[in-house]
């Protein structure tokens, strides 16, 4: 019985997960915003119904009260964030919260899972919970410093000596685990400061090259960047050094430009690849399990194989919760947390876990776009290209795609700074979409008081009409919808 309760709702689980996505994009074509209201409210709704189905599809196979504790722990905590978001923001993009939740959603479905067969079960998925609430304590606060602090922008070289000094800190006196070294352990937690690097270094880059865009100037952001580029290189933290150059390049390209400074960035990039390639053997390790993980089963190549054969053990429905073996794969909670998802919710499943990720960025390219700001322009634009593009490193790295970089999913992989590190930076998103907010408020009330001085100024020129004239044309009734001026 308990077999066939799972196997039916792994299709449930499908269908309520490919519902939401289509509702992610679907939203952008919506003309009024009781209709955008409706569809975010339907996606809560199937939210809450996946996470159901998941849930208790694992209590009547595993028979542990714990995983119905974990899901009202869980349960309880997306409601409140959904409903602190509203009341305390009520310009919120209620579409990012959702999306946020949702892949919280399905990274502790995956953790419970394969928490079950740790020697201290779900310890995991409930450090997972708690590091949850913790980043969204920093996601409710970040907001409205972000809309308070008026100085950010003047803070260049602070953001840049700050992360700077953090990376060397790790590659100096941080312990080599996993062939890098990536933090420190805090209070029995591993504490990654690349994790929050990141976010300081698109300050960074928006401030310098908001405050100048002269020659002069971008080579001393460039080399200043490529500083930090090569800490991490040295400390063997590859995908966050990849994150920061990608970064780089495409804000710089956006500010200034100038096509000759992409090419030159990506001419030094690969230049630099092949150089690492040569002096660093654990790079040399890690494009061998790439190029051949079969032939090199037994060494490097163990993990991108056994990604593989989960990948391909899943097809298009996965095998269903306990019913594959994810747990074979190394880190899986971590590292290769979607190579786990794949194999027991199906290639689908996963599919739309990408699709929600990208429209994300899509809805932080928007808010890019739409700021006036070109300092704040500029740290939307980063901190999206650095969510996306870990996101590209993640299952381009589990898929054989790129070489693994050992990136975290966000808001679905096991581990405290990257969930509160992309906490941090959702809340930074929040905060600029509500400046725009305002901004598009403040202008509509000096167009008005324009309108209200240009008829003053006119006069009438007819006479108003009397209700024996009929009704005004220009009046709108007030039972008809407001369409909307802006996605949320």
């Amino acid at each position: 019985m308990a077999n066939i309760i799972v196997q039916l709702s792994k299709y449930i689980i499908i269908v309520l997960i490919a519902a939401y996505t289509f509702s992610c994009f679907s939203i952008f074509t919506r003309e009024y915003e009781d209709e955008e209201k409706r569809v975010l409210v339907r996606q809560d709704v199937l939210m809450f119904l996946l996470q159901f189905t998941a849930f208790f599809a694992m209590f009547f196979y595993t028979k542990d009260i714990r995983i119905l504790f974990l899901y009202g722990a869980l349960f309880v905590v997306l409601l409140a964030v959904i409903l602190l978001y509203n009341l305390i923001y009520p310009n919120v993009s209620r579409l990012v919260v959702n999306n946020m939740c949702m892949l919280i959603t399905a990274g502790m479905i995956m953790i419970t899972r394969l928490s079950a067969d740790n020697k201290s079960p779900y310890g995991t998925a409930i450090r997972q919970l708690v590091f949850v609430v913790l980043g969204i304590v920093f996601g409710l606060i970040v907001p409205v410093l972000i809309r308070k602090l008026t100085f950010l922008e003047k803070w260049t070289y602070v953001y840049a000596g700050v992360g700077g000094a953090a990376l060397l800190a790790v590659a100096v006196f941080a312990q080599t685990s996993g062939g890098a070294k990536l933090g420190f352990e805090l209070l029995g937690f591993n504490v990654q400061p690349s994790e929050f690097v990141k976010i300081l270094f698109v300050f960074f880059v928006a401030a310098s090259l908001n405050h100048s865009k002269e020659f002069k100037n971008v080579v001393v952001t460039t080399a200043i960047a490529a500083t930090h580029v090569l800490i991490l290189v040295v400390s063997t933290d590859l995908g966050a050094a990849l994150i920061l150059f990608v970064v780089y390049l495409v804000m710089l390209y956006v500010a200034t430009r100038q096509p000759l400074y992409a090419a030159a960035g990506l001419g030094a990039g690969v230049l630099a690849a092949v150089a690492g390639y040569h002096l660093f053997s654990h790079i040399r390790v890690r494009v061998e399990a790439w190029q051949d993980p079969i032939g090199t089963y037994t060494g490097s190549g163990y993990q991108v194989a056994q990604s593989l054969f989960a990948i391909g053990m899943g097809g298009w429905f996965g095998s269903g919760l306990f019913q594959g073996q994810p747990d074979s794969i190394p880190v899986a909670e971590t590292d290769f947390i979607f190579s786990a998802i794949t194999e027991e919710m199906g290639v689908i499943y996963a599919l739309c876990i990408i699709l929600i990720c990208v429209s994300c960025y899509v809805m932080f390219l928007n808010i890019a776009m739409e700021l006036h700001n070109s300092f704040y322009k500029l740290v939307a634009l980063g901190l999206g290209t650095c969510y996306i593009f870990q996101v590209f490193l993640q299952v381009g790295g589990v898929t054989k795609f790129i070489p693994s970089t050992g990136m975290t999913l966000p808001f679905v992989s096991y581990g405290g700074s990257s969930m509160l590190s992309t906490m941090i930076m959702f809340g930074i998103i929040q905060g600029l979409y509500i400046l725009r907010e305002d901004e598009e408020e403040k202008l509509e009330r000096e167009k008005r008081k324009k309108e209200r001085k240009s008829r003053n100024g006119m006069g009438r020129t007819a006479p108003r009409k009397t209700a024996k004239s009929g009704p005004r044309f220009e009046e709108v009734p007030k039972q008809r919808a407001r369409k909307k001026e802006r996605t949320r």
